[in-house]
């Protein structure tokens, strides 16, 4: 993070001007058709805000990873049919390039109350390299700034940070002051005990927010195929399941930086394991170690019960990452767990990440979660305490 206060969007006067909006439209597209719309759904708040004050409204998003290319199947049309079935008392216009002549025309006709959306920003090989060129040719379609798709906060890009160093003002959408909040909630003054659960596959992924966190957090609860390298570093038996053995000095620093601050840090005792890595393999249930030749692959019973159990205490929890192979139905207990442990629970809790989010979802309890993050990489950049562009290139509140 880098700003405690942000400008933000219902400070700047918008009465007929043209507001850009950086939006996170980067959601599932299959045969044309938007998948899970949250992350546009997610925008509408804000988009709604700058029409009533009488603006209009310039939408930039990207949408997968394209590489600097035109490619067809990831064009922003099947996006903006979905967001004229959001808005249905809007025209929203789209066009099919990113800062060209057929851009530049709808955007000077545009009129207060229209939404343009604009093609897929990464079809620029300037985006991800922050040209500045690039990023003067988008301010030229706007006369503010707004900044609401914290998923790509912390990438310095063109449209992200490059916009905002030369539009201004630059404020905060409704989106990422919701974000922003929720971190603070549980980073800066959290009630306590503050937990955190973090699971994925590999340690080196989440080094730095373990590092951060066992030195603000009362317990660390760690579940997925990083768990293994923690369990075989304390020299336990994991089988064949996944392992860095070229990070199991990191493990030991993080459990001795625990012990030495009184955290309790939960890891699994037993585990679900499968005799390969597939849906349709044969499993059991073993407690203490893996069995040799065998792939840890979940929290076994009585560690999803233990996890449940610590998490009752908590009055605030972080959560990222699954605790087990969530995509296969053989393996996702573990993750469900959690899920309806949180919410079950009257504390605070904040979940991001893709996976966790998914988890919140098919548990049918994502209303009963404080605040669900439409972040991954983002989150995690957050959880370790780093500075992120997207916010950093924004005004300060006045």
């Amino acid at each position: 993070m880098s700003k405690a206060a942000l400008a933000s969007l219902s400070e700047a006067a918008l009465r007929g001007k043209r507001v850009f909006v950086r939006v996170d439209f980067n959601v599932p597209v299959k045969s044309g058709a938007v998948g899970d719309d949250t992350r546009i759904r997610g925008a509408i708040p804000t988009i709604k805000q700058v029409l009533a004050a009488g603006a209009s409204c310039v939408l930039a998003s990207h949408l997968g990873r394209p590489k600097g290319e035109v490619k067809e199947e990831l064009r922003m049309a099947p996006v903006a049919e979905r967001l004229r079935s959001l808005l249905p008392r809007v025209t929203v216009i789209a066009v099919r390039d990113v800062v060209g002549p057929e851009a530049q025309a709808a955007a000077a006709a545009l009129q207060p109350g229209q939404v343009l959306l604009l093609e897929n920003l990464r079809f620029e090989p300037g985006e991800t390299k922050n040209d500045p060129g690039l990023a003067r040719a988008l301010a030229d379609f706007g006369e503010v700034f707004v900044q609401d798709a914290f998923g790509t906060c912390h990438r310095a890009h063109a449209s992200t940070a490059g916009v905002p160093a030369v539009m201004k003002p630059a404020v905060a959408g409704l989106l990422l002051e919701k974000e922003i909040r929720a971190f603070h909630l549980v980073m800066d003054a959290p009630e306590r005990p503050l937990m955190a659960v973090i699971g994925g596959a590999k340690v080196s992924d989440k080094i730095l927010v373990l590092q951060h966190l066992v030195s603000k957090v009362d317990a660390l609860l760690i579940g997925g195929g990083m768990a293994y390298t923690f369990l075989k570093a304390m020299g336990e038996t994991i089988g064949a399941s996944l392992c860095e053995d070229d990070r199991l000095d990191t493990a030991r620093e993080i459990i001795a930086a625990a012990a030495a601050r009184g955290v309790p840090l939960l890891l699994p005792n037993d585990h679900v394991c499968a005799d390969r890595f597939a849906a349709d393999a044969a499993t059991q249930v073993s407690e203490g170690g893996v069995p040799e030749g065998w792939l840890g692959l979940d929290l076994g019973p009585k560690s999803r019960a233990a996890y449940a159990e610590k998490l009752k205490e908590a009055r605030t929890v972080v959560w990222n990452g699954p605790m087990g192979v969530f995509e296969m139905k053989p393996f996702a207990a573990g993750t469900l767990a959690v899920a309806h442990a949180l919410s079950a629970s009257d504390c605070a809790s904040v979940v991001g990440g893709g996976d966790s989010v998914a988890a919140v979802m098919q548990a049918g309890v994502a209303d009963r979660i404080t605040h669900v993050s439409t972040g991954g990489g983002a989150f995690l950049e957050m959880l370790e305490g780093r500075e992120m562009p997207g916010i950093a290139a924004l005004d300060d509140a006045v």
